[in-house]
């Protein structure tokens, strides 16, 4: 797990071992607190269970779906468009609420509450009247931080984010992939150690994607984050995730979307990793999920 994520999960955990010790509460209650903790730290960093969800509460969009991201792990999520993937992120993020099914986070549940995961959506909003460090500082000034503060938290992360020297810079002067990192580095401020990421690089030229899916993956494992990823993309979720859930169905077409497969893709250490048959292999098996 995540040194974040076990933080976050050893203070749940300690939170609900206060109020028995206070208490003086029997041994076997003492018992129970402990192994809820022990539970919480073996769960995944986010999972859904079951979700059945609905566009307006009467048809269904997607059915049963099952997923889980491990601590530290980036996962995708692959899908044709209008299968319903936004649909499910939303209900991962606590946006909106299943018809059925719920959503564990660290084992905790937190269907229909939102705020307890980071999301970053397919365009990077930067607001073009504020400087780049600025606009990554939005979570904490939103959450109450001074602006000083604020920029003093951001600024020592730039360098790590591959934005070294565009502390002042606008927006508009920021090539695409910049744009990414900046949003990614927003993101990651709003303090999660979950992070869903709804297409964040389809407005990336080719060459740009390729390098920012490769850095994307390296923040990921160094920052110890564990991030859901989804994706029309073949290559772009072969190329990042250590497992793939592939949706097939059509919803438009009273066909709810469903998990048709699940894809382990074995990531062998290589400098090419897209031009070995790991990786091969695991496209043909998506390929083939997705018909």
């Amino acid at each position: 797990m995540s040194e974040a994520g076990e933080k976050n999960v050893r203070a749940a955990g300690e939170a609900r071992r206060v109020g028995p010790a206070l208490g003086q509460s029997s041994p076997r209650k003492g018992r129970a607190s402990a192994e809820l903790a022990a539970d919480q730290l073996a769960a995944p960093a986010l999972e859904a269970r079951g979700l059945t969800l609905s566009w307006d509460q009467e048809h269904v969009v997607v059915e049963d779906i099952n997923v889980e991201v491990a601590s530290g792990e980036v996962c995708c999520l692959v899908g044709r468009s209008g299968c319903g993937k936004t649909t499910i992120l939303h209900a991962l993020a606590g946006l909106t609420t299943p018809m059925a099914g719920r959503v564990l986070l660290h084992g905790e549940d937190v269907t229909g509450r939102p705020g307890r995961v980071s999301y970053m959506l397919q365009k990077d909003l930067l607001l073009p009247s504020r400087r780049i460090i600025d606009n990554v500082c939005l979570p904490l000034v939103l959450a109450g931080a001074k602006k000083a503060e604020a920029r003093e938290k951001a600024a020592p992360l730039f360098e790590r984010f591959g934005l070294a020297g565009c502390e002042l810079k606008w927006p508009s002067e920021l090539s695409g992939g910049m744009r990414q990192r900046a949003a990614f580095l927003r993101t990651y401020l709003m303090g999660a150690d979950v992070t869903l990421l709804d297409e964040p690089f389809s407005a990336l030229d080719a060459l740009t994607r390729v390098d920012v899916r490769r850095w994307f993956v390296d923040v990921v494992a160094e920052l110890g984050l564990s991030a859901l990823v989804i994706t029309h993309d073949v290559d772009e979720a072969v190329s990042m995730a250590s497992r793939i859930y592939v949706l097939a169905g059509a919803p438009s077409a009273g066909e709810p979307s469903h998990v048709a497969g699940v894809v382990e893709v074995d990531r062998v250490e290589s400098e090419n990793f897209e031009l070995t048959d790991e990786y091969l292999a695991a496209k043909r098996q998506v390929m083939a999920l997705l018909g």
